[in-house]
């Protein structure tokens, strides 16, 4: 790959990091024989199949490698493509993290392909300024997840990845396919104003720091802002599981215990569905 050609490769792959789109990136490792693509040639490809950018060959090889990403970033294993003319196919053996796939291109000629999913790391908002927001930002990013923390002095929180001064410019977050994750810790400041933002963003999971019995007085403002009966159900409240938490540090704990049981068994659900 040229320079000139690498460096938009990079910038287009950086700003799709940025934005929180999975792809994958595929590589051409190894031909053999007459083959279009050459070794280091790259391609990035998006979780519907779409090339990005770069190229790889004709349509033999991007069929199976659009394939072959869409299923890397579903499962978030990456594979390698190992494409063969029809009389060599027989004699490659099948192996845990490998794609054999037909060349029918007339050179007959053999390449194989890493492809690697790159997928965002999932995003969880923590919304409040009170301790339990402070202790579950400075937990969060060790369980794998990018915090962007919403509160009214940023110089309180210095764990978080991003920083949101107000409500509203949750809204300038690219809406995405990356896991989002909700926490309101507002603890009676703009609680309803809070729960109608991030509720009107289709999060993943969404939890209310505070009683069962506070949160339900907030339902029907809710329902009044036009927030869905399905949604407002869908709100953990109180927030974590039941682990007896007294402590800030111990509500944060069962909070992220909670959205790691969460996001797991999502996981495995759509395993089991494959």
């Amino acid at each position: 790959m040229k320079k000139p050609l690498l460096k938009s490769f990079v910038k287009k792959q950086q700003q799709l990091y940025s934005n929180g789109v999975p792809h994958a990136v595929a590589t051409v490792v190894r031909t053999n024989s007459s083959t279009a693509a050459k070794p280091g040639m790259k391609a990035i490809v998006l979780e519907n199949g779409e090339f990005k950018e770069g190229w790889l060959g004709g349509g033999c090889v991007t069929t199976a490698v659009k394939k072959a990403a869409k299923t890397a970033i579903k499962t978030g294993v990456a594979t390698l493509v190992c494409l063969r003319p029809e009389e060599l196919i027989n004699e490659e053996k099948s192996q845990k993290m490998v794609t054999i796939a037909r060349n029918g291109c007339p050179s007959k000629g053999s390449l194989d392909i890493f492809v690697e999913p790159i997928i965002p790391l999932p995003e969880l908002f923590i919304f409040g300024n009170g301790p339990v927001a402070i202790s579950l930002s400075e937990i969060a990013s060790g369980f794998g997840f990018r915090v962007i923390y919403c509160g009214e002095n940023d110089e309180r929180n210095v764990y978080a990845d991003k920083y949101l001064p107000s409500l509203s410019d949750i809204e300038e977050i690219p809406n995405n396919t990356s896991d989002k994750y909700m926490v309101i810790a507002t603890q009676g400041v703009s609680d309803v104003a809070t729960l109608i933002s991030a509720l009107s963003n289709s999060p993943s999971y969404v939890a209310f720091v505070g009683s069962r019995r506070k949160f339900a007085s907030y339902k029907n403002k809710l329902l009044d802002a036009g927030i869905e009966q399905e949604a407002i159900g869908k709100v953990h409240s109180p927030a974590g599981l039941n682990i007896n938490a007294v402590t800030p540090e111990e509500i944060a704990l069962s909070i992220m215990a909670e959205i790691v049981q969460r996001r797991r068994s999502t996981k495995i659900i759509e395993t089991l569905d494959e």
